[in-house]
């Protein structure tokens, strides 16, 4: 990968913590959301291959940037009301829409992805759904939602219209996130 000299960090081959917290805040993230981002991507992005091929860490944080607005917000600025009743999100009971709204990098949403990715990962995000707005935990459930979704194999086939539409369920935002995936590949490509 290029990142390392592409993003102007001594060029060690080794992309760890500090390069990983460069990268987000050029992104949009501000210096301790970058750091905090990092910390848990240092260890995700292994995980589940995202720093596998350049194609698909670029596309992840296109895709992330756009879903987080550059990585500002962890909680989605919208009340939550227009997921209320949304029972192909699980919000079946009162409330549920604004409770399990987007939160994280990627804005997981509605009560079903709360309750399967808080079992996946061992943290009760369905008790406690604020903790998905916690950067590190955030990153957790963005990463294991990535490659739950197959999203690795359409970011190495450079598709941003298929990876949008297994992230949002249609494309929404399309140009936005082709343009924030565009200058993810100009920093690590």
């Amino acid at each position: 990968m290029r990142l390392q000299s592409n993003l102007g960090v001594p060029a060690d081959g080794v992309i760890g913590r500090g390069t990983l917290a460069i990268l987000f805040a050029r992104m949009g993230a501000d210096p301790a959301r970058a750091a905090e981002l990092a910390l848990g991507a240092n260890v995700h992005f292994r995980t589940f291959g995202i720093l596998d091929t350049p194609m698909r860490l670029a596309h992840f944080m296109g895709q992330c940037a756009h879903e987080s607005a550059g990585f500002v917000y962890m909680e989605e600025i919208a009340s939550g009301a227009a997921y209320e009743g949304r029972a192909d999100l699980g919000n079946t009971q009162a409330g549920d829409g604004k409770r399990f709204k987007g939160r994280g990098p990627i804005q997981l949403t509605g009560r079903a992805n709360y309750r399967r990715y808080g079992r996946d990962i061992g943290i009760d995000l369905e008790g406690h759904p604020e903790i998905a707005a916690v950067p590190s935990i955030g990153m957790l459930t963005a990463c294991k939602y990535w490659h739950d979704q197959g999203l690795n194999e359409l970011a190495d086939a450079d598709d941003v219209p298929a990876i949008t539409r297994r992230i949002n369920g249609g494309v929404n935002g399309l140009a936005d996130r082709m343009a924030r995936t565009a200058k993810a590949k100009g920093l690590i490509l």
